[in-house]
């Protein structure tokens, strides 16, 4: 099943042919591979000829001998046709030690439009990311958003019945076209178990897997919750499981790393500072933390939470855990030019006592930005003082502001 991601193909088309490398990244699965699949299609549409694009999956076992760098370049190179623009993907490049040489030296050539994926943050760091400082434009992908996961269902289906299959079945794209609960528990457990052994274990050379998967589950089960190192190590150690805070902050690299979860730190909005104590970790897709724990004790709440800051993401903003006083506000998200929008996020405030409370964190922000207090309340749109209340699903889809 082809789901359309419209954002994300615009955005190619929009840095099509100009000399800038095409740095897609994201987690494993989340659909990089399929979005090459529908931009090749989209080239070919415009009359882009099949000779002119050159596509290698290194995570095909074909390729296996192409990830040498050499080789690489060489097979690249034989295969462009001259006079013409030649469209490269390199998908899953991250399996090419030293691949920065071939994508530098592909670069400077005119007739080369080149196009890479890689399913963690440091495949795009260090030696690279200085090699090809200002060269390259980074798409960081993620798995489906409500909107595209909508999109794949007859429409008029129950919002509410898609989003509890959008948060318990995952968002990841292959999920939505399997038939049950099974098939679904089978293909996440290859896929985080591939995440956690061969992106986080082999990397970061972890010695003790059981304890490393504790403490993953307590993160899964604490999406959301202020952590740091050694509110983590505390906790283990309370269950008669010992670690040190440096194990932890290990551990912590290892899973941002793989983009499996992502690290939300504070902002003072008063004093307009970033705060170095204590963040908030999301996941990639919340389906990942129901088949590591499953439905019991969810947080239905910090769920949907988990969900509006990956929106955020996707909506281009940089996202902050906002502090005012002793009041927090959900999220600070930050557009390119510094602007500032406050969400507060919360299942329910038809409890005045519940709205009340919502609600005062927002009314602690003296200035004049938007504030949004989403909910999945289904009430018409509603204002206080300046406050927007919104129906959590309408805003997911883009409907309202």
């Amino acid at each position: 099943m082809l789901i359309p991601r419209n954002d994300y193909l615009n955005f190619l088309l929009t840095w099509k042919d100009k000399q800038v490398i095409k740095v897609v990244s994201g987690i494993r699965r989340c659909g990089k591979s399929t979005l090459f699949e529908l931009y090749q299609d989209r080239l070919l549409k415009e009359g882009v000829l099949p000779n002119q694009i050159i596509s290698v999956n290194f995570e095909d076992m074909d390729n296996e001998r192409l990830c040498d760098y050499r080789v690489l370049y060489n097979y690249v190179t034989s295969k462009m046709t001259p006079g013409m623009m030649n469209y490269i993907f390199l998908d899953e490049i991250q399996h090419v030690p030293d691949y920065q040489k071939t994508a530098d030296s592909l670069f400077v050539k005119k007739n080369v439009d080149l196009y890479v994926t890689g399913s963690n943050a440091y495949f795009m760091s260090g030696e690279l990311a200085t090699l090809l400082s200002g060269r390259y434009v980074e798409l960081k992908a993620l798995p489906l958003s409500f909107k595209e996961y909508v999109s794949a269902f007859e429409p008029n289906r129950n919002l509410e019945e898609l989003y509890a299959n959008y948060v318990y079945n995952s968002s990841f794209p292959y999920a939505v076209g399997l038939k049950n609960r099974r098939e679904v528990r089978d293909y996440l457990d290859g896929l985080f178990n591939t995440i956690i052994l061969n992106d986080v274990v082999q990397r970061k050379k972890i010695q003790d897997p059981l304890m490393f998967k504790s403490v993953v589950k307590f993160l899964f089960d604490n999406i959301g919750s202020l952590c740091s190192p050694k509110k983590i190590a505390d906790a283990m150690t309370s269950k008669g499981r010992k670690i040190s805070n440096h194990t932890v902050e290990n551990y912590l690299d290892g899973l941002i790393d793989s983009l499996l979860m992502y690290k939300v730190g504070r902002y003072d909005i008063k004093g307009k500072d970033y705060l170095q104590l204590l963040d908030k970790y999301y996941l990639a897709d919340v389906g990942l933390r129901y088949y590591l724990l499953g439905s019991a004790n969810a947080d239905h709440g910090r769920i949907l939470e988990n969900v509006v800051y990956l929106e955020l993401l996707r909506r281009g903003y940089r996202v902050y855990v906002g502090k005012i006083g002793a009041a927090e506000v959900d999220f600070v998200a930050q557009d390119e030019e510094g602007n500032s929008e406050y969400y507060q996020i919360s299942w329910s405030v038809r409890e005045e006592s519940t709205l009340k409370r919502e609600l005062a964190s927002l009314e602690s922000v003296h200035d004049h930005n938007p504030k949004y207090l989403l909910t999945m309340d289904n009430d018409p749109p509603v204002s206080y003082n300046g406050i927007r209340q919104r129906y959590a699903l309408d805003w997911l889809l883009g409907n309202v502001r």
